[in-house]
């Protein structure tokens, strides 16, 4: 399994340079608000996933007033050899990431390499906001546990801007040969099939995990539902994914030029979440969603333990706040305990921290910020 031995920052976010060691499995981080855990969180998400949980884009996380960042960090692999991973934003904007001294031509090749899942605050938006932050957690775990489905989505991606630039071109000159718009519906379709496919496979097992999971750390099941809606779904598999798609995309051509953005596909997919028949969001309290949104990260965290072979690292960043103590209780136990992977877990608290680690008696290291 990865473990993350030690890190070191220059210029990222409100570090000017700084380093720690993790010689322990579970680490806690404990500060003020402002004092940098959750940046410390970040840094090492960056070194798994090159990009930030966090932040929009890298520019936002050099430190003020300086021109790029560096971070680096030493894991042990699992036949404990140490291999160190750099990530370097340069003063001209280029980014570059290393395995062992050797850069990546593309970036994207080391995403899976260092599985990792975060669960912050801000995460109970997939449970009460729109659809997006409920795809993105999905293909957050499906990019790490499949390179073919990474490529395919940041090619659909692309693929979908062309097409609404190409609308939006269309709406205000009518006499644009549709013959480009033809290539990028097959181009689209064809990416776009492939990604449903993947996700109706690993959601529906997934999703009923999760439901497990929920009555695991809620102490009881509350009645919920978990299911993949998609407008690529149909009853009639006689019909190709890939021309179900062509086919919405044809039969919406005209809304889409008037909208100038493309209404149908899989960018459109989400997770319908309910409990006892009514929408999840509406009627759940704080503590159940809380409940929700940690048994979708475990099972998350099980998916990629089962397809690797080893634990993902695990970043808590204040899941403490808004939980009850024996949800509290629940949810380190299966996290510190259950689970074997490596752990990192911030809180304002540190007699907290402290008090609630050496509850379920396990060894654990302490950074004070």
């Amino acid at each position: 399994m990865p473990h993350l031995r030690n890190i070191s920052l220059v210029q990222f976010k409100n570090y000017g340079q700084a380093g720690y060691d993790f010689p322990e499995r579970i680490t806690g981080i404990c500060g003020l608000n402002g004092t940098g855990k959750t940046n410390l969180l970040d840094a090492i998400y960056y070194l798994c996933f090159t990009k930030s949980y966090f932040s929009g884009t890298d520019a936002q996380l050099v430190k003020k007033e300086c021109a790029g960042f560096r971070i680096s960090g030493n894991f042990l692999d699992n036949n404990g050899q140490n291999r160190e991973v750099t990530a370097i934003l340069r003063e001209n904007g280029k980014k570059e990431v290393s395995w062992e001294g050797e850069i990546y031509p593309r970036v994207s090749a080391h995403i899976g390499k260092l599985p990792a899942v975060v669960i912050a605050p801000d995460d109970v938006e997939i449970i009460t906001g729109g659809s997006e932050g409920r795809r993105k957690l999905a293909d957050a775990m499906l990019c790490q546990l499949d390179e073919a489905y990474l490529n395919h989505l940041m090619a659909y991606n692309k693929i979908l801007q062309q097409r609404n630039s190409l609308l939006k071109q269309m709406a205000e000159n009518p006499a644009i040969n549709a013959g480009v718009l033809e290539i990028l519906d097959e181009q689209l379709a064809a990416r776009g099939s492939f990604i449903f496919e993947k996700r109706r496979l690993v959601l529906r097992p997934f999703l009923e995990k999760a439901v497990e999971h929920y009555s695991k750390i809620a102490g009881k099941q509350d009645a919920i539902s978990l299911a993949y809606e998609s407008q690529l779904a149909s009853n009639d598999e006689t019909v190709a994914v890939k021309d179900r798609f062509l086919n919405l995309l044809r039969q919406n051509f005209t809304r889409d030029k008037a909208l100038q953005r493309t209404t149908t596909g899989i960018h459109r997919d989400d997770l319908q979440f309910a409990m006892m028949g009514q929408p999840f969001k509406q009627t759940a309290s704080q503590g159940q969603r809380k409940s929700l949104l940690f048994a979708l990260k475990l099972t998350e965290f099980e998916w990629l333990e089962k397809s690797k072979g080893f634990p993902p690292i695990l970043l808590l960043d204040d899941v403490f706040e808004k939980l009850d103590d024996n949800r509290m209780h629940n949810l380190l136990t299966e996290v510190c305990i259950e689970k074997k992977g490596q752990v990192f877990i911030t809180d304002t608290h540190e007699d907290r921290l402290k008090e609630s680690l050496e509850k379920i008696r396990v060894p654990f290291g302490l950074i004070t910020l």
